[in-house]
């Protein structure tokens, strides 16, 4: 079955934020879990600001997004599945 172009940037996405937070961790490990996947890895808070910066430009190219939408749905898709920020 062949991928959508929303969910081929949602799996990018992800990879790279599990990436950027060094885990060997992808989409494909999570992709069918039902739980609160996302509260069992974590990121500085530096990470989180380096993957939303790099979200941020991805959306802008293959969405054809504004800086200021395509930040707006980084901080929304970081509400929904961001990794917890290590304190």
């Amino acid at each position: 079955m062949k991928k959508n172009k929303n969910e081929i940037i949602v799996e990018t996405i992800i990879n790279k934020m599990f990436e950027i937070a060094g885990h060997k961790v992808t989409f494909d490990d999570i992709k069918d879990r039902t739980d609160e996947w996302y509260q069992q890895w974590t990121m500085t808070e530096e990470q989180s600001k380096q993957w939303k910066e790099w979200g941020t430009d991805y959306l802008k190219k293959q969405k054809y997004l504004t800086k200021y939408h395509a930040g707006r749905q980084m901080t929304m898709f970081d509400f929904n599945y961001g990794l917890k920020i290590k304190l």
